[in-house]
């Protein structure tokens, strides 16, 4: 067993003790949990995590070990800070694993530390909320007051621009198997990769672009690919800091092209429309949130990964220079919104995940909700 000692340094001043897995060394994030029992690998490559150390409450991790299909990344990196848990699996035990997740990490240089009692850590952060932090293992293990002083100095994750960072550079394309139905324009605000094949599984062409693209450059794209619509994804950072993109997507809803987002694409839409957003206590992070749809009473239990969220009221309707909007979903765990949406089928958003890596299924039918759009678009450009 590998006795090499590491520390979880809060920058409030708590410190756990345990031992390094994965590479060794420091790194400094915002320090997280996560209530999903499965899928690890889906959270440890989603981008949405970047600058994040995330403490698993499951109890053991790393059992299914690594595989080189589930990574929910473009080049399939590692976008999470740290990791940290209680138990990790000595074994491997999926046939689908290619290798184990200590070696993945190890080859990504992603520090972890095991042994430590993420039950008390996980109830100091949803009491204190996310909090600066620092992983130390092995040499960097120094005294409280040098590792705390480190923890402290890193920038906030409030006012952070983090997009950009794990925004793709250039245009590339998804296509579906078959045949091309629908193409949309993608902004990639740190897309994961099961996006892109939900689309495909529709017969939907993903053109995916830089988070910064200019509106003029979605219309060439548009006419180049014959495009339909245009999709906003998820994505880490302060939505506060977005305003170059909700810049151009407000010229996307004054044209009335058909609009999704998700996540991130969620504080978007909400913000193009007016909306005001703000930094959640702890976030929702986890594979098993419940939501409401007001307009069908519906209850979905969801996959969710954010620290901000939009200021508004379940139902709420506001008036926007686009047309009359609505908040379409909130939580049902502490109100918090998770929908919005123009009144007249243009444009509408979510703040989970429904393309479901990891987490249920439950939201999945947004995509065909969308494409229902696209087709609509289509028939009406004959």
């Amino acid at each position: 067993m590998n006795r090499t000692p590491a520390a979880l340094v809060l920058a409030d001043g708590r410190i756990f003790r345990g031992r390094a897995f994965g590479a060794q060394g420091t790194t400094l994030g915002e320090a997280v949990f996560t209530t999903a029992m499965t899928g690890y690998q889906e959270t440890m490559t989603d981008p949405s995590y970047h600058r994040q150390i995330v403490v698993a409450t499951a109890p053991q991790i790393g059992n299914t070990g690594w595989n080189d299909e589930d990574s929910e990344s473009h080049g399939d990196k590692i976008w999470v800070a740290g990791l940290v848990i209680r138990d990790l699996s000595r074994t491997v035990s999926n046939w689908r694993a290619n290798r184990s997740l200590e070696d993945e990490m190890k080859a990504q240089g992603i520090i972890g530390i095991q042994g430590v009692d993420t039950r008390a850590i996980v109830r100091h952060l949803r009491d204190q909320g996310s909090v600066a932090a620092g992983l130390f293992s092995g040499d960097d293990v120094t005294s409280d007051e040098e590792m705390l002083a480190k923890v402290k100095e890193q920038p906030s994750m409030k006012g952070a621009n983090l997009a950009v960072d794990v925004s793709t550079d250039d245009v590339y394309v998804v296509n579906p198997d078959g045949e091309i139905n629908y193409t949309v324009i993608s902004y990639d605000m740190g897309i994961k990769t099961n996006t892109p094949r939900e689309f495909a599984k529709r017969g939907v062409r993903s053109v995916v672009v830089p988070s910064d693209t200019k509106f003029e450059k979605i219309q060439e794209l548009m006419q180049e690919y014959d495009a339909q619509g245009v999709f906003v994804s998820n994505g880490p950072g302060d939505p506060a800091t977005a305003d170059a993109t909700i810049h151009e997507v407000k010229k996307v809803l004054e044209a009335k092209i058909p609009f999704f987002g998700i996540c991130f694409g969620n504080q978007i839409l909400g913000r193009a429309l007016g909306m005001e957003t703000y930094k959640l206590k702890f976030g929702h992070r986890g594979v098993n949130v419940p939501v409401i749809d007001h307009t069908t009473g519906r209850i979905d239990i969801t996959a969710q990964n954010h620290g901000f969220a939009l200021k508004g009221k379940a139902g709420e309707e506001f008036s926007t220079p686009f047309g009359p909007a609505e908040v379409t979903h909130t939580c049902l765990n502490d109100d918090v919104v998770e929908g919005v949406a123009l009144k007249d089928g243009s444009a509408f958003s979510v703040q989970y995940h429904p393309e479901s890596a990891a987490g249920p299924h439950d939201a999945n039918p947004l995509f065909d909700r969308f494409v229902t759009q696209l087709e609509a678009a289509k028939n009406s450009a004959k």
